[in-house]
């Protein structure tokens, strides 16, 4: 449909089955020394990150892409119920002109040990916006495999 879609329309969907149980998962979104080993697409880097996983606590992440200057994503926990769900604002500090404020659901289920990782996010101004996150969280969950497989070895 294209940019003429309605923007609660524009969400994504992402889903992987990763190499850890829901307990460890969800320490590796709110720990933020865990956070910041696999945190962001690839190339980029977390200089700091702040998180309080608690309904009306906040996060705030900073984020070094490979060239060009950092920049600040920030947000309000809605939902925290460990280890089976996360729901947050997501707000760039400095927004693109096509950003809009989001919302992110990711949901843990339980699959003979290992986790299904599910990832829901949007109102998303604009289908490029959508499709730039859709390539940030197979690139983020891609790196968090990564880094619960490094762990478990």
């Amino acid at each position: 449909m294209g940019e003429a879609t309605a923007p609660h329309e524009r969400a994504l969907h992402v889903e992987r089955v990763l190499p850890a149980s829901r307990d460890v998962v969800f320490a590796m979104l709110i720990d933020p020394s865990q956070f910041s080993r696999w945190w962001g697409p690839t190339g980029f880097t977390v200089p700091a990150v702040e998180i309080d996983a608690r309904v009306g606590g906040v996060y705030r992440v900073e984020m070094q892409p490979p060239e060009g200057a950092a920049f600040v994503l920030s947000g309000e926990y809605l939902v925290v119920d460990p280890p089976e769900r996360l729901v947050y604002t997501f707000v760039y500090n400095e927004p693109d002109p096509d950003d809009r404020d989001t919302v992110v659901t990711i949901s843990l289920l339980d699959v003979d040990g290992s986790t299904q990782l599910a990832v829901d996010q949007g109102g998303f101004a604009t289908e490029a916006r959508r499709s730039l996150h859709d390539q940030g969280w197979t690139e983020t969950i891609d790196r968090l495999e990564r880094q619960l497989e490094t762990e478990a070895t």
